[in-house]
């Protein structure tokens, strides 16, 4: 049996042994039974609101507890029996729904144990510091809001230990971190505040109300679960959205998004500069050293285009050392001295990497071929992409490290000597 296994049944029977020194339930049987077929219903029913936290191999889930005003209502001997009761409903319920962890049986005696144990402590410290909170005003609520934090605290407090067994956590940073986390000062403010209520009416035997006041509490639950639901889901497709357009090596949009923006831009009336470019001898580069200085170079690459773009500029890598270019909001002149303080940029900068253990800086060039016209006058983004495709090619042919550029009317090249 592992170390956390030791952990998890020695705090359920410390928890059973603190509970039966306690001595009978507080409240007589009937009233007792009310309030645990109650809490058990409700407790069944805001399970589903819980949230899930997965930190590594293990899965913690949060919820809004009201075992609290019961320990006080019972004492340690009746909530033992509810937490034993709820804990092996939820635990029958994952076996039936497929949904245990493979240890979710000793899982169970833990978070029996881990509830009993700390609810009791909280039950002993609110009977010996009611007579100093009773001077005080509302002194009820401050006693009830401290109770809350002293049980959330210790439950956490139970979590971390098992976390660092299991070698989830590995320093008291990630302990502290953890725990700071794990609950909002708000969520403790409305769990005192709504087991305050319950104990009141408990004490009264109000059962209407405490029925009214769960079903309060779990409508309003319901509805920002579901607003978190929507958050959450609506993060996650955008995240993935973004995972599905980005290039995992420069952090650069990629082709299927190039390819998206093109059917998105291709509407008449704009005037655009598609800009194709890649690096010259780029294999000579790998055949030197490896990929690993080569996909060094070509985030470099990425980098110092972004540089010089501005807002409204698009930059796709569209395939291995290829980049493409949608530049917006320009004149044609414009964007030929772009490029061209791109071309000087990159030709007078350096890469500094690694190589095996040595330090080693590179330099390279260049080439560029950008096609400018008005979208739909007598082109289309795709024709466009393929005329700036060829101008690239171009301009490789006829030496490297230059510019290739053509608008409406015939083409013009910008030439530079080759450094």
């Amino acid at each position: 049996m592992t170390k956390a296994r030791i952990y998890d049944l020695s705090l359920f029977t410390t928890s059973v042994l603190v509970a039966l020194s306690s001595g009978h339930l507080l409240s007589d049987q009937s009233a007792y039974l009310k309030a645990l077929v109650i809490y058990w219903l409700f407790s069944c029913l805001y399970y589903n609101l819980r949230v899930i936290n997965k930190s590594g191999s293990t899965s913690v889930d949060y919820g809004i507890s009201y075992t609290s005003s019961l320990t006080l209502f019972a004492g340690p001997i009746g909530v033992l029996i509810f937490e034993t009761i709820f804990r092996f409903t939820v635990y029958f319920h994952k076996k039936w729904s497929k949904t245990a962890d493979p240890g979710e049986f000793l899982d169970t005696f833990f978070n029996i144990g881990s509830f009993v144990l700390a609810n009791s402590i909280g039950y002993y410290l609110y009977y010996w510091l009611s007579p100093v909170f009773a001077s005080i005003p509302y002194g009820f609520w401050l006693l009830m809001l401290l109770l809350i934090i002293v049980i959330s605290s210790l439950t956490t407090l139970f979590l971390v230990v098992v976390l660092f067994i299991m070698g989830e956590l590995r320093s008291l940073r990630e302990a502290y971190d953890y725990s700071v986390t794990s609950r909002s000062f708000l969520d403790l403010g409305k769990i005192a505040l709504t087991n305050g209520l319950l104990l009141l009416f408990l004490q009264e035997q109000r059962w209407d109300i405490i029925v009214s006041l769960f079903l309060l509490n779990y409508v309003v639950s319901l509805s920002f679960h579901s607003k978190s639901q929507s958050i959450q889901n609506k993060y996650e497709r955008d995240k993935f959205e973004q995972m599905a357009y980005k290039d995992f090596l420069t952090g650069m949009f990629n082709r299927a998004y190039m390819d998206k923006q093109m059917a998105e831009l291709n509407q008449p009336g704009e005037s655009i500069g598609i800009v194709v470019t890649d690096i010259d001898n780029f294999k000579r580069v790998n055949d030197s050293y490896n990929h690993a200085v080569g996909d060094q170079v070509i985030r470099h690459f990425a980098s110092t285009l972004q540089s010089y773009l501005a807002e409204n500029d698009i930059l796709f890598r569209s395939g291995g050392e290829e980049f493409t270019i949608f530049l917006r909001n320009k004149d044609y002149s414009a964007c030929c001295l772009l490029l061209e303080e791109m071309r000087r940029g990159i030709q007078d900068s350096t890469v500094h990497t690694e190589y095996g253990d040595q330090a080693i800086q590179l330099s390279y060039t260049a080439s560029f071929g950008l096609c400018y016209f008005e979208i739909g006058s007598q082109a289309s983004m795709e024709k466009g992409y393929i005329q700036a495709d060829q101008l690239l090619l171009r301009a490789k042919h006829l030496g490297r490290n230059r510019v290739l550029v053509k608008d409406d009317s015939p083409e013009e090249l910008i030439e530079q000597p080759i450094q």
